[in-house]
């Protein structure tokens, strides 16, 4: 075992305390980043982390960069042993349920969050703020076969793996107005082009005219399954019968940031619009990350579905800074309310005479 999976094992465990200054659901890159900068400003942070990230059927995660082409496990595997040098505590389980208290004192838990274990066992656990960095989900188009190979040779970002499938047979397949900006992405890089309209609306004699010009074989009618052979892809049956070859396959996705919790932090998804296309769903928030509800921050996808990792690991950065600063806020407050407090008990001058011993030579330091 190495010293970083080490480190990991010590803090995965089914046990946790019962109060923290922030509480991170999820564990991928926006998760572990903001972690891990609040616990270098002394935080004391529990990560909750479900283990189902979004891009785990990816062989590695791209543009990264210092990382590029890391299996995306392994880059969790890193994520968590820096985080854990700093003193964050990661549990693999699940955020089941999350309440806001009301009037809560100042410094004290703000939200509980019921927290099962992979062992099964429930925690309640509070915290004086939240960040949700719990992702997305890709939803793929109904067709027989895609799924088992999404993330393999099932495609959705020319930006994260198209290098990966430069010059091979790359079919996209149509299911909204988007799907010709994907092919002319793709196009990019490889020749040998084709898209299968399948659902979505005919071109215009513009888009036509754009394929004909790049040399994008247009073909209509819809996909009735994908077809493997020697455990690849192999190519497209279509509805009629036809089966046409094809190595890799671009498809467009509706990209929902996952709601756990959501409804009960008083939150609500935001549709993402491309023009009058629905493309996906999230968790509005400002620069900075804060929702709409006081104390809770989101990060990554399930604030910015187009996000790729290298913007979610920047984005719960981004987050955490503030969450910090936030608490530092009120750290003051508690200690400046404290101070005037003991000078009220004390009366003024009594206070100002407790600060100041007289020395030697008739001068004053502070105590």
């Amino acid at each position: 075992m190495t010293a970083s999976t080490e480190t990991v094992a010590r803090n995965a465990t089914d046990s946790v305390n019962e109060h923290y200054d922030v509480i991170v659901i999820g564990g991928g890159s926006a998760g572990l980043s903001g972690a891990k900068i609040m616990a270098r400003s002394r935080r004391s942070v529990l990560v909750i982390d479900a283990g189902a990230p979004r891009n785990s059927p990816a062989e590695g995660v791209h543009n990264y960069l210092y990382a590029e082409g890391t299996a995306p496990s392994r880059l969790t595997e890193i994520g968590r042993a820096e985080a854990s040098r700093y003193g964050v505590d990661i549990v693999e389980g699940t955020a089941t349920g999350a309440t806001a208290r009301e009037n809560p004192e100042p410094g004290t838990s703000r939200f509980t969050v019921e927290v099962t274990t992979g062992a099964g066992r429930t925690h309640t656990v509070g915290a004086r703020r939240l960040l949700m960095a719990t992702g997305l989900i890709d939803v793929l188009p109904d067709i027989p076969g895609m799924r088992e190979r999404w993330g393999i040779d099932v495609l959705h970002c020319p930006f994260c793996h198209g290098w990966e499938v430069r010059d091979q047979a790359i079919g996209v397949v149509g299911t909204s107005p988007m799907a010709l900006h994907q092919v002319i992405l793709f196009r990019q890089l490889s020749a040998d082009i084709k898209y299968f309209q399948h659902t979505a609306p005919d071109p215009t004699d513009e888009q036509r005219e754009q394929l004909a010009a790049l040399g994008i074989e247009h073909i209509c009618g819809e996909v009735a399954e994908v077809v493997t052979a020697g455990g690849a892809l192999s190519g497209l049956r279509m509805a009629d019968g036809r089966v046409l070859a094809r190595q890799v396959i671009a498809i467009g996705t509706t990209a929902n940031g996952r709601e756990d919790l959501v409804a009960d932090l008083g939150l609500s998804m935001t549709d993402l619009k491309m023009g009058e296309i629905v493309a996906g769903r999230y968790v509005a928030a400002d620069p900075s990350g804060l929702t709409t509800t006081p104390g809770v921050w989101a990060a990554g996808n399930v604030a910015d579905p187009r996000a790729q990792v290298i913007n979610s690991a920047a984005s719960g950065a981004s987050a955490g800074a503030t969450i910090h600063m936030d608490l530092m806020t009120e750290d003051t407050a508690i200690a400046v309310s404290a101070l005037r407090q003991k000078k009220a008990s004390h009366g003024h001058e009594e206070w100002l005479q407790e600060q100041f011993k007289k020395v030697g030579d008739g001068k004053t330091e502070m105590r």
